[in-house]
């Protein structure tokens, strides 16, 4: 049955139905302005590009640890006020030494007393020993790795947006193949009415000839349903806020595919799966490396400005104003600090469990090549074997309407039968549908030929 031809047509099923009418499509397209339609409305490739820009963002985020960090604090404390000579320094948000508010070696007491502080702080990495550069290494190459998927996605789409644009040729053609035979087939079936009535036939004449009319005439209904389907389709493809996209002229000529040897070295190198699998990797090994630094010295500076007032007493001072509640001592201070964690067995665990990661990421990225190596020789196949069909079906064509011309002469004359016309007609029409079937098969195999080998051909 022809609609179940045209339901072949598409790359994507098209379900449809008998009682559907042709719909009018709002605009038409041809396809190379059907592909900028799509780079510019497809939701899915506007997500595309701005997962890159988070990615790229992101790779900021490791060298900003260079910038210098500036913090203010209020605190107000309740505690003892035991004192010794000893200065020291807290390492946080306020790297603040501490000065004593009672003398030295005075007596122990367990009475808390208030003290209030106020300050501001910079902090700044000196050196690092190579942490930061491996994090944003490693951030980097994700965001190569999320800029290679975004070309994935054009590339997808260039190809959704292709194979929609031929279906819809494709199913024109069928349709126009479908009219043509209802045409040619209401002609019989006149000649038919008009010899039964002038008894020059047998009934039987007639009725094989309506009943191949109606016949015709459901799958024209069918064959125009697949067609709205396919521009609808094609709608979606682009990304238009249409119901339908009808396809113009195919003004996209891409390039003869280079021979099988040089199209499978090019696969290897311009497939954009192959670059991404790549920056995972690699982002793998700087993650690796980020992670064992983790275990490196680093060399910081830290100066504070600060006011300060504590309530307990003071030996040959008066107690400040304010009882400690009244920040209004200054002081200011900067100081060097090498900190070194030496051991730590979670960022040992890390790394080695990263490790194995990059070897998941090394076996990803042979997969891949082989799957790539796979899709461009079966795409190779696909297209010899579509563009050698279609002189076939050209000549079967040629042959098909010669053996209806026939057929038609013999009916007209009296010297064939219905049946023997009914065969012309259906081989003809199949003929015609088998060549638009066809001509859209070498179309889409040559646009993934191209989508293989990573749109080297446009």
């Amino acid at each position: 049955m022809f609609w179940v031809w045209v339901g072949a047509l598409a790359a994507l099923p098209i379900s449809t139905d008998a009682r559907a009418q042709p719909a009018r499509p709002a605009t038409t397209m041809s396809l190379r302005e059907a592909l900028h339609y799509a780079r510019v409305h497809q939701p899915s490739l506007e997500a595309a590009r701005a997962r890159v820009e988070v990615a790229r963002a992101a790779a900021q985020v490791p060298r900003a640890a260079w910038q210098p960090r500036v913090t203010a604090a209020a605190e107000i404390l309740g505690g003892t006020a035991n004192n010794t000579t000893a200065s020291y320094a807290t390492v946080g948000i306020l790297d603040v030494a501490r000065v004593g508010g009672t003398p030295a070696n005075a007596p122990v007491s367990w009475r808390p007393e208030v003290s209030t502080l106020a300050g501001v702080a910079v902090h700044q990495e000196l050196y690092d020993f190579g942490r930061i550069d491996a994090q944003a290494d490693a951030l980097d190459a994700l965001a190569r790795s999320q800029a290679e998927i975004a070309k994935v996605a054009q590339l997808d789409l260039d190809l959704l947006v292709e194979e929609s644009f031929y279906a819809v040729l494709a199913a024109k053609q069928v349709v126009q193949a479908s009219r043509a035979a209802i045409t040619r087939q209401r002609a019989h079936r006149d000649l038919a009415q008009a010899k039964v009535h002038a008894q020059l036939w047998p009934p039987i004449e007639q009725a094989r000839a309506e009943a191949d009319l109606a016949r015709f005439e459901v799958d024209l209904v069918r064959s125009e349903g697949a067609l709205s389907a396919a521009r609808a389709v094609l709608a979606a493809a682009v990304g238009a806020d249409r119901e339908a996209i009808d396809a113009g002229a195919d003004d996209v000529t891409l390039a003869t595919p280079p021979a099988l040897g040089d199209g499978m070295r090019d696969a290897g190198t311009r497939a954009p799966e192959l670059a991404a699998a790549r920056a995972e990797l690699d982002a793998q090994h700087h993650q690796t490396v980020a992670i064992a630094r983790e275990l490196r010295p680093d060399l910081s500076l830290s100066a504070e400005l600060t006011g300060r007032a504590g309530g307990a007493a003071v030996a040959s001072n008066p107690t400040p104003a304010g009882a400690g509640w009244i920040p209004d001592v200054p002081n200011w201070d900067a100081l060097v600090v090498l900190s070194w964690p030496i051991y730590d067995r979670t960022v040992s665990a890390r790394a080695d469990t990263s490790r194995r990661l990059e070897a998941v990421r090394g076996a990803e990225l042979a997969q891949i090549t082989e799957q790539i190596r796979t899709l461009a020789a079966r795409a190779y196949v696909d297209l010899d074997t579509a563009t050698a069909a279609v002189p076939a079906l050209e000549r079967a064509l040629v042959t098909a309407r010669a053996n209806h011309d026939q057929a038609e002469a013999r009916f007209t004359g009296g010297l064939g039968t219905a049946i023997e016309l009914s065969d012309a007609e259906a081989l003809l029409t199949d003929a015609e549908i088998q060549l638009a079937i066809g001509t859209f098969q070498r179309s889409r195999a040559h646009a993934r030929l191209e989508r293989v080998l990573g749109g080297s051909q446009r």
